[in-house]
């Protein structure tokens, strides 16, 4: 029996004869010199919806933190371990990025098992359903709009925790204290994977737009 999938090592002689043989040379640098990406991305852990192809993103470009629905939690200093405040805290101390993307997409699951209580849960395990409940506020206040389809609703409540995030991302010092000196910029997007469109959140409304493309 094979030690990795097969389908995993035919795409890894794909990748080696391929892009690692056309990028060798900056994958050399890389290694000797370190990482230095200007971009953080948090994204979901969806399969669906990978930061490094939808961005067109060579290595070492950017530095992605994946996660069940793409959260950041408020900054929580204490005993417990916190996985994606660790990451952040790395990109923005040691790294030093100059930019925090807040990635979400649509037909998210996580999202979509936050809007229905009645839903069987994503898993029978004990972590999901606490880690969704950082965003519990708003998704009560959504799912009780009767006004909305429930696509609508999800797609709402997609949006509405990239705010989320981005409000508890300026609860970390790093993060405030960088941002107010100008060396650190927030950001918000919503990738459609059916479309492939993605939306922009506009800083001064919240709202979420087309980027011009040229």
């Amino acid at each position: 029996m094979p030690h990795l999938p097969d389908h995993l090592l035919t795409g890894y002689r794909n990748f080696m004869s391929g892009r690692y043989l056309a990028e060798s040379g900056r994958y050399r640098s890389l290694a000797r010199e370190g990482q230095s990406p200007e971009t953080m991305i948090v994204a979901c852990c969806d399969s669906r919806a990978a930061p490094e192809a939808i961005f067109d993103a060579g290595p070492g470009e950017l530095f992605v933190l994946r996660n069940v629905g793409n959260l950041v939690p408020p900054y929580a200093p204490d005993d417990q371990f916190h996985s994606t405040s660790a990451a952040l805290e790395f990109a923005v101390q040691s790294l030093k990025v100059k930019n925090i993307v807040v990635m979400g997409h649509g037909r998210c699951g996580g999202i979509r098992a936050a809007l229905d209580s009645t839903a069987a849960p994503l898993s029978p395990g004990d972590f999901i359903g606490k880690w969704m409940s950082l965003i519990a506020p708003a998704a009560e206040t959504v799912s009780s709009s009767t006004f909305m389809t429930a696509t609508e609703r999800q797609t709402a409540l997609e949006r509405i925790s990239i705010r989320y995030s981005i409000a508890n991302l300026r609860t970390f010092p790093c993060v405030s204290i960088l941002e107010g000196k100008g060396r650190l910029s927030l950001h918000g997007a919503w990738f459609d994977i059916s479309t492939g469109e993605l939306w922009v959140m506009n800083k001064e409304t919240g709202d979420f737009e087309r980027p011009e493309m040229t």
